[in-house]
């Protein structure tokens, strides 16, 4: 079992840059791939990122291709989303999520953090 923690939201200009944090405490961090979803107003939880438990592979959702970046520090027990060229369009909740395997599905993952507020304005 693991607990996870985010970090890092805020209120940012469009064009603007965001780093999230996602710290694990728990179980052995290492063994669990981990995602980043956001959840809009109205809207459904979508995946945004995706980081294999070595940190080898990563999946992006379309619209985040090219300005996010996922990483992970296993030594810190915490995985990164670097955001980057902000849209309004990115305002959500970020929620930080961990399985054994990645998946582009909520469904698929067992522990989820609390969620952090990105709010982007235009």
């Amino acid at each position: 079992q693991v607990q996870l923690v985010e970090s890092g939201g805020g209120l940012v200009q469009a064009g603007g840059s965001l780093r999230l944090s996602c710290t694990a405490s728990g179980d052995t961090f290492s063994i669990y791939g981990l995602g980043w979803f956001r959840q809009a107003p109205g809207k459904e939880r979508e995946f945004v990122a995706a980081i294999s438990r070595g940190g080898v592979s990563t999946t992006y959702a379309n619209s985040v291709k090219g300005r996010f970046t996922i990483s992970r520090d296993n030594s810190r027990n915490t995985v990164y989303l670097q955001m980057n060229s902000l849209k309004p369009e990115d305002t959500a909740v970020y929620y930080c999520a961990a399985d054994k395997f990645t998946s582009i599905y909520p469904r698929n993952y067992k522990y989820w953090g609390q969620g952090t507020q990105v709010t982007v304005s235009s």
